[in-house]
């Protein structure tokens, strides 16, 4: 990384825990997915084990990957923590290979977003659909980009999210500044992470870059076809109802059979 570069944001999985862990609004549909899989689930870019720490909780048999270092050694911490197995392995989605085939694939919070091409894309499905068994399926959770996120004015600080740092009696926020390629459909972020001190002052503050491709439904499935899937289905969000407005979540299951 040159001087001028900022790190990842999953380089410092204990802010990113701050952030996003206690998040819950897609638990539910996971342990759903688990329990009706009826065998081994598998979460590729499983981060620090937000869902698949869930998942272990509940007693599902799931195992994770995530491309981050950081990230997964924070998880192998927590699990110890619990008396756990590391359930979890530093592997990058487009090319992995692992000894187990799986029940159901998933790929939760936009992080299939992070295959920037149509290469990765189909690299990380082609591998996804040999891990499976037979008649198993893949599930992806993606944000829908619609024509009002698209037009957005590019670098602005959007305020994203605040939490309660209670150990380090501090307010943390996060702030994206986004710039936006609707051609290439890309997102890359300049992510500010802010300390506030009780005041509301900012007493500290670290920068870091990410990037996103977004996937629209019609063009997900032409992927699917062309890594091997034999049907598929892609609708609105966590109740699985038909996918009709711009704005609404995202779910693609995709079946090996």
């Amino acid at each position: 990384m040159t001087k001028t570069e900022k790190p990842s944001p999953y380089d410092a999985p204990e802010l990113y825990d701050l952030l996003f862990d206690a998040l819950d609004f897609d638990i539910p549909f996971w342990q759903k997915v688990a329990r009706e899989a009826k065998g081994p689930v598998l979460e590729t870019g499983c981060g620090t084990g937000r869902v698949l720490l869930r998942l272990l909780e509940s007693g599902f048999d799931a195992d994770g990957l995530d491309l981050s270092e950081p990230m997964i050694e924070r998880f192998r911490a927590k699990a110890k923590g619990k008396g756990w197995e590391a359930r979890a392995v530093v592997a990058d989605m487009r090319d992995f290979s692992l000894p187990r085939r799986y029940a159901r694939l998933i790929c939760a919070f936009n992080s299939f977003a992070h295959c920037e091409t149509t290469d990765d894309q189909i690299r990380a499905l082609c591998c996804c659909r040999k891990h499976l068994e037979p008649g198993g399926s893949l599930v992806i959770h993606m944000s829908y980009p619609g024509p009002k996120y698209w037009a957005e004015p590019d670098g602005v600080p959007t305020f994203e999210v605040e939490v309660e740092d209670a150990a380090g009696g501090r307010t943390i926020q996060m702030w994206d500044t986004r710039t936006k390629d609707p051609v290439a459909q890309l997102q890359r972020s300049e992510v500010e992470i802010r300390k506030l001190d009780k005041s509301g002052r900012t007493v500290a503050s670290r920068w870091f870059t990410t990037s996103q491709r977004w996937v629209y439904r019609f063009e997900l499935e032409l992927l699917f076809r062309l890594a091997g899937f034999s049907r598929w289905t892609v609708t609105r969000g966590f109740d699985e109802r038909p996918l009709t407005k711009p704005e609404d979540q995202m779910i693609a299951w995709a079946w090996s059979d």
